[in-house]
């Protein structure tokens, strides 16, 4: 069996669609036909050559989306043939399997234990969870790395109680999901934070009470206009170490808590003075959101379901797979927050 896939040749070169051999599955690993992936900042790192030397190319990519069992190999008891599921690189129960190789011609083209742009996927069993029977395809797809990371940073790491104060600094998907997080959560003030209004426009809908055009102005100091004491929290979800240091400088003294998401490019570094620890604040990291999917994931379906959770704002737009280069360039140039591919558009 082959199936179609955008495949990262060359650092800096535009992804190339390839009709690659589907390998007899190894045990833990299942296929499945892929619906809707997501593309995440992460992937523009990959591609550009942000993160530095690439040892696996040429490989696959894509770490969220959603789709259809096909088949399971060898002690798979997680999901079977026929399950909508949702694909995340955020590792859950089940087996690990590493990697996949494909064969495109008389090439191999390495992948992970997901990868997403394609029709087809070889996925490892722990990447998986099952889809319940009311939430789409389409929305099933953020839940792979948007909602569990973005929502999973206000819920599992800084966890704040009703009425507590936040910031969100980057309102791209995953920031956006932050809102909507801290929204559920009862913050308030909820302030969003970026340099482009059309985000701060979405971020307006998932929640925000304020909203700072850091393009204009210094994003510190006017959240030190709504919290003259700070902000009880501040999530950073924009990969720029100034940013990162925005975050940690804008939340209180004595208790105040930076939680960076972001990825920064390779090499890039945080200066940070000491004093602002002395303070009494707290830089925190984060891994995806710090989710168990088999515990988490069911409540932001339940979210979902329930309307708590509201995704539109992030469907912005939704492009063909061979247009996913396209896809990747709009992400980065911030004209859309979160490009969805839709497998079934020829």
């Amino acid at each position: 069996m082959k199936t179609t896939a955008a495949v990262l040749i060359e650092l800096g070169k535009p992804l190339v669609l390839a009709e690659l051999d589907i390998p007899v599955l190894k045990p833990g690993q299942v296929l499945v036909q892929i619906a809707f992936s997501g593309i995440c900042h992460t992937q523009i790192l990959e591609c550009r050559g942000y993160r530095g030397e690439d040892r696996y190319l040429p490989h696959c990519l894509g770490h969220e989306g959603s789709g259809v069992v096909q088949d399971v190999g060898p002690g798979v008891t997680k999901v079977k043939a026929g399950d909508r599921v949702i694909l995340s690189w955020i590792k859950g129960s089940g087996a690990n399997v590493p990697r996949t190789v494909y064969q495109w011609g008389s090439r191999t083209v390495n992948a992970g234990g997901i990868t997403t742009f394609g029709r087809h996927s070889v996925i490892s069993e722990n990447r998986l969870t099952v889809i319940p029977g009311d939430i789409s395809m389409r929305e099933a797809a953020f839940l792979g790395c948007a909602v569990p990371t973005g929502v999973g940073v206000v819920f599992n790491t800084a966890q704040p109680r009703s009425g507590q104060s936040i910031a969100i600094f980057g309102t791209g998907g995953i920031g956006l999901c932050a809102v909507a997080g801290a929204t559920i959560a009862g913050c308030t003030p909820i302030i969003a934070v970026d340099i482009q209004y059309n985000k701060l426009m979405l971020a307006r809908q998932m929640g925000a009470t304020h909203c700072i055009h850091a393009a204009e102005v210094d994003p510190v100091e006017k959240v030190k206009q709504v919290c003259p004491n700070g902000v009880d929290f501040a999530i950073e979800a924009s990969g720029r170490p100034e940013v990162m240091l925005q975050a940690l400088y804008s939340v209180r003294d004595q208790g105040g808590v930076a939680v960076v998401v972001g990825n920064a490019r390779h090499g890039e570094q945080v200066e940070l003075d000491p004093k602002q620890l002395n303070l009494g604040k707290q830089l925190r990291g984060t891994w995806g959101g710090d989710n168990s999917p088999d515990r988490d994931f069911p409540r932001y379906c339940r979210l979902l379901s329930s309307g708590k959770l509201n995704l539109d704002p992030l469907l912005s737009k939704i492009y063909r797979l061979s247009e996913i280069n396209d896809a990747i360039d709009d992400l980065e140039a911030g004209q859309v927050v979160r490009p969805l591919i839709d497998m079934a558009m020829e």
